[in-house]
């Protein structure tokens, strides 16, 4: 079951040494809202009263503390969403062309497979792995 959103992000920020501020608050309530990867643009659209500056050093701060995950695309703009205990495990579909990004699970028996065939390369390099992610880059039908 994910984490409630709004307890974490103040734990995590606090154990960070930073304040669970108003900005970010609204933040986390966008990211939270959307149910997608937001581009800074698109969050602006939502929050205008957020300053862009203020969007950028506060993302960047709920990044370094655990609380979002970027998402890096083939588009000027990264886009954001909370970090995944906060939602629930999933995989993104990423078009380069548009650069939409859609969240996809997969069937739990490949997800058991995926996890057992990188738990076997971690074990067999030595690498001491915490999670995975998996992003299929491609074009999405609107694109297609």
């Amino acid at each position: 079951m994910p984490l409630d959103p709004h307890l974490t992000a103040a734990n995590r920020l606090r154990a960070a040494g930073q304040r669970y501020t108003t900005n970010r608050r609204d933040l986390v309530e966008t990211l939270s809202e959307s149910g997608q990867p937001m581009a800074i643009p698109d969050i602006l659209g939502t929050r205008p009263e957020l300053p862009q500056s203020s969007a950028y050093r506060n993302l960047a701060v709920l990044e370094q503390a655990g609380v979002v995950r970027r998402i890096v695309t083939n588009e000027e703009f990264a886009r954001f969403e909370l970090a995944e205990d906060l939602t629930e495990h999933h995989h993104h579909l990423v078009c380069m062309s548009c650069g939409t990004i859609e969240d996809v699970t997969i069937p739990t028996r490949l997800e058991r497979g995926m996890e057992r065939a990188m738990t076997d390369v971690a074990e067999s390099t030595g690498f001491s792995a915490v999670s995975h992610r998996l992003d299929l880059i491609g074009t999405c039908k609107s694109c297609g």
